[in-house]
């Protein structure tokens, strides 16, 4: 069954508890902890161990999983706190951004080495590391992410396939996944209207209203067997009321699971 999560950065202007409580009364199985510094940190890195029981005992009494923790920056100082926060935590999948300029043959270089490397840290603390395409960065569509696949054979390396980033890098979410989907080991999911850098206002991003094929997305996830957490990731909320972060999760999670379950999925 996929287990359908949610990524806290849409309830940045919230504490944790919080955003726990709200992630769960919109129906959600689990949360994707937002540790983006300058973006938002439910999860301090620099300080996770203070954090640890708290996040557990917020997550238990919530009845949410923690499915996995978004970093965004590939950090070489970040990423092995991260690993030792997950596997405390018990958080299998950790994701970040690769960096880096599109067409640029060096940086992409630089980060599938570094990306390499992390990995297999990563492998030591029983953690997946999973980088997704992203607008402007090295790695930003099917044949970018493609070289990282070909060239980083750890199993503790995985994709994070979000559509808004490869709808946007000019593709079609559901024709470009059969390529990876062997190696993704992470959803994150949201719509987007048009194929401009960024993804638009919260309320354009909630899946549905937007123009990307989630349906036939979905379809091809199941189809292939992806058993994986598939997170709703939301950016921009700052300023947004509870209400209003709620609504687009709420809506977001209504539409997910119908679709999902329309494919004997949930």
């Amino acid at each position: 069954m996929i287990q359908i999560g949610i990524n806290s950065v849409l309830f940045k202007d919230f504490d944790f508890a919080t955003a726990a409580q709200h992630i769960k009364l919109c129906g959600f199985d689990g949360v994707e902890i937002s540790a983006i510094k300058g973006m938002c940190e439910h999860l301090e890195l620099d300080r996770w161990r203070e954090q640890a029981a708290e996040i557990k005992q917020i997550a238990a009494d919530h009845g949410l999983k923690l499915l996995s923790m978004e970093v965004a920056e590939l950090s070489e100082t970040r990423l092995p706190l991260a690993f030792e926060a997950a596997a405390e935590l018990g958080i299998p999948v950790v994701n970040v951004g690769p960096g880096g300029k599109s067409d640029v043959e060096e940086d992409l270089l630089f980060t599938i080495e570094k990306l390499g490397r992390m990995s297999k840290l990563a492998g030591e603390y029983g953690v997946t590391l999973c980088v997704k395409a992203h607008v402007g960065g090295s790695i930003y569509n099917t044949p970018t992410s493609l070289i990282a696949i070909e060239a980083i054979a750890a199993p503790s390396f995985g994709i994070d396939m979000d559509p808004s980033h490869i709808y946007r890098a000019g593709e079609n979410p559901e024709a470009a996944l059969p390529a990876v989907i062997s190696r993704v080991r992470h959803i994150h999911i949201r719509d987007c209207s048009g194929r401009q850098a960024g993804p638009g206002t919260i309320d354009k991003q909630a899946c549905g209203r937007g123009d990307i094929d989630l349906i036939g997305y979905c379809k091809v996830l199941t189809d292939n067997g992806y058993e994986g957490p598939v997170c709703l990731e939301v950016i921009g909320a700052n300023g947004h009321s509870l209400a209003q972060v709620s609504i687009v999760a709420a809506e977001s999670y209504g539409y997910l699971n119908a679709v999902l379950r329309s494919f004997g999925a949930r």
